[in-house]
């Protein structure tokens, strides 16, 4: 499948790689369809690019890579609006932001992916112990990230 991106110009994507988000992300809730696509096999970054608007995509990471300790606290509810019995078969995204010389992830607003079906929904924690400005990198520090999974 061809998806126009306006970073990276029409990308070959393959449909394995797309994503469904049947209500949408917060602030885009026509946007339903994702492409997930890695820039370097080495990244531990991914962008998520609408698929039927090329202005739109969000860079996402695994937050496990930077806060080793993240828990998304999933109520059953949640997991069986994308067809999830099992939190075990979920890959969990944070949408990452640039906020001066810092990477910070919305750990209060994580996306929870159905990695069989690929049917996503984005939660709204209540929980305080994370904001939706995670401090996750200093890009003044040479760090490399290495992708564990997705």
């Amino acid at each position: 499948m061809i998806v126009d991106t306006s970073r990276f110009g029409p990308l070959e994507v393959d449909e394995q790689r797309l994503l469904r988000f049947p209500k949408g992300i917060l602030g885009f809730p026509d946007e339903q369809e994702y492409a997930l696509i890695q820039t370097a096999e080495d990244s531990g970054f991914y962008w998520l690019q609408a698929v039927h608007r090329a202005d739109l995509a969000f860079v996402v990471c695994d937050p496990r890579l930077f806060v080793s300790d993240y828990v998304v606290p999933v109520k059953l509810e949640d997991l069986s609006q994308i067809g999830l019995s099992d939190p075990s078969s979920a890959q969990v995204f944070t949408i990452v932001n640039k906020v001066d010389n810092m990477l910070t992830g919305n750990l209060q607003g994580p996306l929870v992916v159905n990695v069989d079906t690929r049917e996503g929904r984005q939660l709204v924690l209540s929980d305080r112990r994370y904001s939706t400005r995670h401090p996750l990198m200093n890009l003044s520090e040479k760090q490399e990230v290495v992708s564990k999974t997705a």
